[in-house]
């Protein structure tokens, strides 16, 4: 029965006015009364506050009814787990999808305050890294926009992920400070707390029936404590919550400890609980590190589960309808110890029978993968796991057995087959695997790219992929239109509304009737200008933040993403030597000038990554500071990449660097943003890309270089790299500049290794992709030449974007994998 019961029929106050006096009001009685300011002497940070919890109480009457309207009706819930949660700035993204930008902005002009400057002012979120924690926050904004009730559940990380700055061109990681002054979007949830144990030993209890149970008996405990944020929907069609876990000590402070002079070992707890919610992907390197990061994944995923369970025995009294009222989606392999923590939850908490509870288990979940990479796959140290989670390893155990007796009698798989299955990996000291333990507790295993998917069943779950065929499945990533056209792009967005009408704003795929003014030259001229203008806005920022001053008639070609080898920002900076190079060579042609922008953020141990930040902007500031170059040629590398940098990068670009070496990036979003902005794809066939090769047409993208295939046949054959630098002089005299110290000359040899991988070994293809990528550079300089082309082919690509909105992604999961009803649009 439930635990008690829900009345459906509370009072409820009447709906805030939303007129400009009432908001004009309210804030002025926020920042009194909850600020505590005069507006007087109230400086930017304090009507920001104010704002917010203006914006936020309109926000609360649709929350509240959102969470009544799925109990009253018992729909289905969704649960998306997820390490990372990139959500950016909330303030604009909520008015702006409640429809109140307007009324809010001249109710602060009233009080004159610039609403863009209190934008601005709004720190981001350090809850992710890159495309996985942006796909999520996509993902939570679409599933309110299409009325699917969801939690998102993540962990409430006090720094995140690292805040970048240069120092000498090197990156620099220092704590990223978003929390020091609170967070206005957040609602402490006290009453759900639970506790989250980790260690001890497994004890068999009988019970008075006879029936013998497992009993983990934890010796370190803590607790997680839940603090909800509002996710709006466009229109505000419905509100859901990412709930965020902090982690917090049974006991705060050690009294016995403290009183007898031990002050530091007092707060011995408190710091091991703050640890684990304190920084986003610790670095792994060490023992202490990998045990910090299975505590982090293990404690958010454990607070998750108790949590959902919790909710469902209080609406519905009972497990067995577990699979029909909820759908778990785990984000990669990160949550995938929730597989061994429900069972545990089932069988041990609940009495279950093993059989059923793996049927309830594996109907429940489903499971995202991101990535084909086997480093990106994580697996824990058995001894790590035995230790940690004595219990889960047992469970691992008993479902490694299943699969492998499933493998041997019904498939008849050989050692190897079955070696490829198995949970634990024998090869080079025994391990878990995550990525498979997902797999088997998982109904529906899904990529993010129809390429991706293929390869995921051709190569990381190939056999398993043979003894279930029918689990894996494609879902192409998708961004949502609402941050990523509409308020990232107000000009653009108003000039599409004027030419087509406004009714693609709910309705994205109407957007390809911009397709039949492609070429039309008024509207070509009125697109450039909106582009023009955003440049203008990206130029002084480059200004303001590093001093380069950089021209706006210039093309923006934009490289940003996490730094990492295989996303080759590596080439990209080897073509700009190469080019820096002919155009000191041939100052007689007619070039056009170019500023390569570059952003993202390399992993702290990432040693290349990081070395290649540093190449950027050495690069840079030879180019940057040389006559002969003319201006020509800029790079500029943007420290402390985040979600709100891009949105004024974003509009700004004209050319998208998607140069990933084929067959290593899933999807891609950031391809999808660029696209819809109105950017140009430079690309491989790689991810999403292939997908965007056929909705925007072969003739409005500029594809380059290997296939999948051809990769893969260059890796297996033994073939030298050194004989396609041989082959290229101007690859080879630019690598010869880097390697011999012409950009580094204060330590000649820095580079000398890096440029040396690509003559021994290559992986990803950097030298061998480079002439098929300089040539297609080459072409796209003579498409900007000729502006009615490129106008078009920039047109052509947002008219086309309809396909990549995460609303389109959303509404796939849920009638394929979630078996959640879409109400009617």
């Amino acid at each position: 029965m439930p635990q008690q019961p829900i009345v459906y029929d509370a009072p409820t106050p009447e709906p805030r006015a939303t007129s400009v006096e009432a908001i004009q009001s309210e804030i002025l009685e926020r920042l009194i009364y909850s600020v505590g300011k005069d507006p007087i002497v109230a400086r930017p940070h304090d009507w920001l506050a104010a704002t917010i919890l203006t914006v936020r109480d309109r926000v609360m009457d649709r929350w509240m009814e959102s969470s009544r309207e799925t109990w009253r009706t018992s729909h289905k819930r969704v649960y998306y787990l997820s390490l990372e949660f990139l959500i950016g700035r909330l303030m604009r993204d909520a008015m702006s999808n409640v429809g109140l930008m307007e009324p809010v902005r001249d109710a602060l002009r009233n009080l004159n305050v610039d609403l863009g400057d209190l934008i601005d002012l709004e720190p981001d979120a350090a809850l992710g890294n890159g495309g996985l924690g942006r796909l999520a926050a996509c993902f939570l904004e679409s599933m309110s926009t299409v009325k699917i009730p969801a939690y998102g559940y993540g962990i409430r990380y006090v720094h995140g992920l690292f805040r970048q700055e240069m120092s000498e061109g090197w990156q620099v990681e220092l704590p990223e400070e978003w929390l020091a002054h609170g967070n206005p979007w957040e609602f402490e949830r006290r009453e759900s707390a639970y506790e989250v144990g980790f260690g001890g030993y497994v004890e068999p209890v009988t019970d008075p029936d006879g029936t013998v149970r497992q009993e983990w008996r934890p010796n370190d405990h803590l607790l997680a404590v839940a603090f909800d944020t509002p996710i709006v929907g466009w229109r505000g069609a419905r509100v859901n919550t990412l709930r965020l876990w902090s982690a917090q000590p049974i006991d705060p402070i050690l009294l016995d400890k403290f009183n007898s002079g031990d002050h530091i070992g007092a707060l011995e707890e408190s710091a091991k609980a703050e640890a684990i919610t304190r920084v986003l992907y610790p670095a792994d390197s060490t023992a202490a590190g990998q045990e910090l990061r299975l505590r982090q994944e293990f404690f958010f995923s454990s607070a998750s589960l108790q949590d959902i369970v919790r909710r469902h025995l209080q609406q519905y009294g009972d497990l067995g309808s577990l699979a029909d009222k909820v759908a778990i989606q785990l984000n990669d392999t990160h949550p995938a110890i929730s597989i061994a923590e429900l069972m545990r939850i089932l069988v041990d908490d609940n009495g279950m029978e093993w059989a059923p509870a793996w049927k309830l288990c594996r109907g429940t979940f489903g499971y995202t993968n991101h990535t084909l990479l086997p480093e990106a796959l994580e697996s824990w140290p058995v001894a790590l796991l035995e230790r940690l989670l004595p219990r889960h390893m047992q469970i691992v155990y008993q479902i490694n057995a299943d699969v492998l007796a499933d493998a041997r009698g019904r498939a008849k798989f050989t050692d190897a087959q079955v070696a490829n299955v198995s949970l634990i990996d024998e090869a080079g000291g025994r391990r878990v695997r995550m990525g498979q333990l997902a797999f088997v507790g998982s109904h529906s295993i899904n990529g993010v790219s129809a390429l991706h998917t293929e390869l995921m069943k051709q190569t990381v779950f190939s056999d398993l992929h043979k003894l279930y065929p029918d689990r894996i499945n494609n879902k192409t990533n998708g961004i949502t239109p609402r941050r990523w056209l509409m308020q990232c792009n107000p000009g653009l967005t108003q000039l599409v509304s004027d030419t087509i009408g406004p009714a693609f704003l709910d309705d994205i795929d109407l957007l390809k009737d911009l397709d039949a003014y492609a070429e039309d030259a008024t509207f070509q001229a009125q697109f450039a200008a909106v582009k023009l203008e955003n440049k203008e806005r990206l130029a002084k920022l480059i200004k303001d933040r590093l001093g380069i001053k950089v021209s706006p008639d210039a093309m923006f070609d934009v490289q940003i993403k996490r730094i990492h080898e295989y996303k080759r920002q590596l080439l990209n900076i080897i073509q700009a030597v190469a080019l820096y190079d002919e155009i000191r060579a041939h100052p007689e042609r007619d070039w056009v000038p170019r500023v390569k922008i570059f952003a993202g953020k390399a992993a702290p141990g990432y040693w290349n990554a990081k070395l290649i930040i540093k190449l950027i902007n050495d690069v840079a500031k030879v180019i940057n500071n040389d006559p002969a170059v003319r201006g020509l040629l800029k790079v500029v590398f943007l420290p402390n990449y985040n979600v709100s940098l891009a949105e004024v990068i974003v509009p700004a670009a004209d050319l998208s660097e998607q140069i990933s070496t084929a067959g290593m990036e899933a999807s891609g979003t950031g391809n999808m943003k660029f696209m819809a902005n109105g950017a140009i794809t430079i690309g491989t066939m790689d991810g999403a890309n292939v997908e965007m090769h056929k909705e925007v047409g072969a003739d409005n993208i500029v594809i380059f270089g290997l296939t999948t295939e051809e990769v893969e046949v260059k890796r297996g054959e033994g073939e030298v790299p050194r004989d396609s630098i041989d082959a290229s002089p101007r690859l080879q005299e630019a690598l010869e500049s880097i390697a011999t110290g012409v950009f580094s000359p204060d330590d000649p040899n820095r580079y000398r290794d890096l440029i040396g991988g690509l003559y021994d070994h290559d992986w990803f293809m950097v030298a061998r992709d480079f002439d098929a990528y300089a040539t297609a550079q080459a072409e796209v300089d003579a498409i900007w030449a000729d502006k009615a082309r490129w106008n078009a082919m920039a047109i052509r690509n947002t008219a086309r974007v309809g396909f990549f909105s995460s609303d389109r992604t959303i509404r796939q999961y849920a009638h394929d994998i979630w078996d959640v009803a879409v109400p009617e649009e």
